[in-house]
């Protein structure tokens, strides 16, 4: 699983598995769900994100985790 934040465009991504999205869904306003060409999700994208989630913080619990990697920090605050 990836998150991916992209601050130019306030955009949340979280890959929950890889593979290419053949369609994608608006599940509710700035929620877009994408499916694989199984029908499967493999992703979510929240727009304007920083309007409903704080993205300051992530806190993992209870999650059966082998490996965590941080593969890069953005600044918080302006």
């Amino acid at each position: 699983m990836l998150f991916q934040y992209f601050a130019e465009t306030d955009m949340l991504y979280i890959e929950l598995a890889q593979g290419v999205a053949v369609e994608s869904e608006e599940v509710a306003p700035g929620v877009v769900l994408d499916f694989n060409d199984q029908n499967q999700i493999i992703g979510l994208e929240i727009e304007d994100a920083s309007q409903f989630i704080d993205l300051s913080q992530l806190t993992l619990s209870s999650l059966p985790l082998s490996n965590l990697v941080f593969s890069s920090r953005e600044p918080v605050g302006p």
